[in-house]
């Protein structure tokens, strides 16, 4: 790759990572951490951790983090762990800017929906470029080398313990509304990492795959790759259509393939990113 190339994309990565610790910080400082509203994982026990000492938050984001950003650098890697390091610095600057504006509402309903939608969506750009701010993924990756657990119930189990421990700390009343908090910055974090045009793979097998690649490539506008099968039973030859759509286009898709081949079998299964090839789509008509 030349190094220019390679240096617009460094720096349209640190530029994200830089905004997704601004918007992660607005999120916590002016709506959750004024409620004693916690999010999962490091960032919840620092919040904790400042409550009950009374130190910055953004000293302790750093803090604990540092063993786990460590363990990353050993076990993961360099270039995570630097992205890892820079959101997590970055964060802990905003948050210490943001420290001295007051919450924008004392309603813990309202707290915790919007202050989990901004710091999921901020989380979810530091995520989709390479970075995080959470020492408990690492060990959540690095488990799941050695259990038969996945990275998601590993950390799901961390975030049940550190939410259990707000309870004791705030009220049991600010633990339900950090749950809260927590599951909504989820799956925002699902869907900034994923976007919001979801895209799926769809495979076709039909007696008439000609006429259906053709109708896909002219009305759908897509590019569709033909794999040559064999049926497992009768043993014929068979050609399987594969090509990546968006959900939007669904419709007009299982439209096409009803109009040409009733009878086809169609499996379709979400994509969660795709790269290269031809998948920008001329218009459909």
């Amino acid at each position: 790759m030349p190094k220019k190339n390679q240096t617009v994309k460094n720096v349209k990565k640190y530029a994200m990572l830089f905004f997704g610790s601004i918007i992660a910080a607005v999120g916590l400082e002016i709506f959750l951490v004024p409620n004693n509203i916690i999010d999962g994982g490091i960032v919840g026990l620092s919040i904790m951790a400042s409550h009950l000492t009374g130190l910055p938050l953004s000293l302790f984001l750093v803090l604990l983090n540092l063993p786990f950003l460590y363990l990353g650098y050993v076990q993961i890697g360099k270039t995570f762990a630097i992205s890892t390091l820079f959101s997590i610095v970055s964060l802990s600057y905003w948050v210490s800017v943001f420290h001295p504006i007051p919450g924008l509402t004392n309603d813990l309903f309202l707290a915790a929906v919007f202050g989990g939608i901004i710091v999921g969506v901020g989380v979810g750009l530091i995520i989709r470029y390479g970075g995080s701010l959470d020492g408990t993924e690492i060990v959540a990756i690095l488990l799941d080398k050695r259990t038969s657990f996945s990275v998601g119930e590993i950390i799901m189990f961390f975030n049940l313990f550190i939410l259990t421990s707000a309870g004791l700390v705030f009220t049991w009343d600010k633990a339900m509304y950090s749950l809260v908090a927590y599951f909504i910055a989820f799956k925002v974090i699902d869907t900034v990492i994923e976007g919001l045009d979801e895209s799926k793979a769809v495979m076709i097998v039909s007696d008439r795959p000609d006429d259906i690649a053709d109708a896909l490539m002219a009305r759908l506008g897509r590019g569709v790759t033909v794999l040559h099968g064999e049926g497992g039973y009768t043993k014929e030859r068979k050609d399987v259509l594969y090509s990546v759509i968006t959900r939007l286009e669904m419709a007009k898709l299982k439209s096409i393939i009803d109009e040409i081949d009733e009878s086809a079998f169609v499996t379709i299964n979400d994509v969660h990113e795709v790269m290269g090839g031809r998948f920008k789509k001329k218009a459909i008509h």
